[in-house]
């Protein structure tokens, strides 16, 4: 139906403030997105929720909201335009759930506004690629929910880049993820890759996108079970029928919100930047491995501007094996075609004439040069990790009179030294065998996810023994002041758990986020017996809020 007027749809969704659902609090600072498997960008901090009210009026998709407009001839200057041109989905504005959501996006055009521009650079490809697939336009918004449309968002849950993808989902729609390159925050790769994964749950869920959106945040296997409890026949069950994760119940209303907000901008006084409805970027191809800071030069930009494009490189220089191109703004791709096919192959990157010395390792000599094992082997076409005292290796090296401050150490190096100037005292903690998140964040009365974001991981990244960590600490006494996330004694559970066919104490230690050690302190027979065997009983004691596996 029509757009409500401004001023009536305020009052309107003003009205409803008052109404929260079972565990959900009144709040309209910025929305939070993420239940697992995908999780929302710390980097961008927003609220739990919004309020949650009864749903009024009818149950389904045809209730109310914005429609697609009709088809025009001519393609429309202004890529928001391009987007309202597309929309599919009914926005279900006369349901309590969505007006809260647009309550806060109308009460923060500042926000909607900022994430507008920052996703300028890659709206146009993904606008395309959701055009060609003939999908709902509303899902070139998703990413706004998903990461403000961060390239370099990342959660306490190991999600990363716009589309929020887990490791274990990326690998499963192919996007390579190692120590040169992650595929999530590659635009191109991810974008194509949620989008096969939003098709298919699409599928999945009988062509329906609100559960295909609910089962994208919450799982499908969750869905799958949200449907089986409600007892709803299949036929008749919708996304507002079911019970499901508080954080589901937000996210699907939130995408319905935005992409109502964002058809009716100027009722909402909502000021979107004018962005041409015309490529940003061109794919140049760079034929071999480049050093990142001397492309930057050669395309006529900063380091930073380059790495906002190509989000996907970890390191200094794009990957040994490729992809071998870069993504180079429209006006300077040309200039800088011919500056790559001018360079010899020695000027691409710098180069090390190392002496291995004794007692070296690859992975000692790696560590010191910024680059990885399999770099080294490849480039002096080593098989298996033999060194010889004395023998020499050439190694492609940053340039030490560069700083890449981009690159994934660097970026950590920078938000590090924010994170010294506001605690007190860092500790610098070397990880022991059987240590977990859990058991070195409560040893030092830390927030386990604090821990994790101080070091540049999520929660579930494994550990390992003689890797060092960070500890920020306030006050005289050294210690935080406790935080939501610091386990809590009422939050300890004994668990009697069966050993399943496969797993170690490691795997079982990570999977509840303790140690190996506190597992055999628990478990006295383990004293005397080596292996663990499927069917044994395990008494465990775990923080029942902190599982996320």
């Amino acid at each position: 139906m029509p757009a409500l007027p401004f001023i009536f749809l305020l009052a309107l969704i003003s009205g409803c403030s008052n109404f929260t659902t079972k565990n959900q609090t009144t709040d309209f600072s910025e929305p939070s997105v993420r239940a697992q498997p995908i999780a929302v960008a710390e980097s961008e901090p927003l609220a739990e929720t919004g309020p949650n009210g009864n749903d009024s009026g009818q149950n389904g998709l045809n209730s109310g909201g914005s429609q697609a407009t009709s088809p025009i001839d001519k393609a429309p200057a202004d890529v928001w335009e391009r987007i309202r041109d597309g929309f599919k989905l009914s926005h279900e504005v006369d349901r309590k759930r969505v007006l809260s959501e647009m309550k806060w996006f109308v009460n923060h055009p500042e926000y909607v506004e900022r994430v507008a521009r920052r996703a300028e650079p890659h709206l146009h490809y993904i606008v395309e690629q959701i055009e060609k697939r003939g999908l709902p336009m509303e899902l070139a918004l998703l990413p706004i929910v998903e990461s403000a449309y961060d390239s370099f968002a990342y959660s306490h849950g190991r999600a990363s880049g716009l589309w929020q993808f887990i490791p274990p989902t990326a690998r499963v729609y192919g996007l390579r993820i190692d120590w040169w390159y992650d595929g999530r925050r590659d635009v191109r790769a991810s974008t194509n890759a949620a989008l096969d994964y939003l098709t298919h749950l699409h599928g999945l869920f009988d062509d329906d996108w609100l559960l295909a959106l609910a089962a994208y945040n919450a799982g499908q296997g969750n869905v799958r079970s949200f449907i089986r409890a409600s007892k709803i026949p299949r036929d008749e069950v919708d996304f507002w029928s079911l019970t499901v994760l508080k954080e589901t119940a937000a996210y699907v209303p939130r995408l319905l919100a935005i992409s109502e907000v964002i058809a009716n901008s100027d009722h909402y006084h909502i000021d979107l930047p004018a962005t041409e409805n015309t490529p940003h970027w061109e794919v140049v191809e760079l034929g071999s491995q480049l050093d990142l800071h001397k492309a930057a030069t050669l395309a006529g930009l900063t380091a930073n501007e380059l790495y906002n494009l190509n989000a996907g490189f970890n390191q200094w220089a794009t990957h040994p094996d490729g992809p071998h191109e870069l993504l180079i703004p429209v006006e300077k791709a040309n200039a800088f075609r011919t500056a790559i096919g001018a360079l010899t192959p020695e000027e691409r990157l710098s180069w090390e004439r190392h002496q291995v010395a004794s007692g070296e390792t690859l992975g000692s000599i790696a560590q010191k040069y910024k680059t990885s094992i399999n770099t080294i082997q490849s480039v002096n076409e080593i098989k298996g990790n033999l060194i010889i005292a004395g023998d020499h290796l050439m190694i492609p090296t940053p340039n030490a009179l560069v700083s890449y401050e981009m690159t994934e150490r660097d970026r950590l190096d920078q938000k590090q030294a924010g994170y010294s100037k506001k605690y007190q005292s860092k500790v610098n903690y070397t990880v022991q065998p059987g240590d977990s998140f859990w058991e070195i964040a409560r040893s030092h009365k830390v927030g386990m996810r604090e821990l994790a974001k101080w070091n540049g991981m999520g929660t579930t990244t494994t550990l390992r023994p003689g890797q060092q960590l960070v500890i920020y600490k306030n006050g005289q006494s050294g210690v935080i002041q406790p935080v939501a996330l610091y386990a809590k004694p009422d939050k300890i559970r004994k668990l009697n758990y069966r050993v399943r066919q496969g797993e170690s104490l490691a795997l079982i230690a990570s999977k509840f986020n303790v140690s190996i050690k506190k597992i055999k302190s628990w478990n006295r027979a383990l004293a005397s017996n080596k292996y663990i065997h499927p069917g044994d009983r395990l008494t465990l004691y775990v923080d029942v809020t902190r599982l996320i596996n």
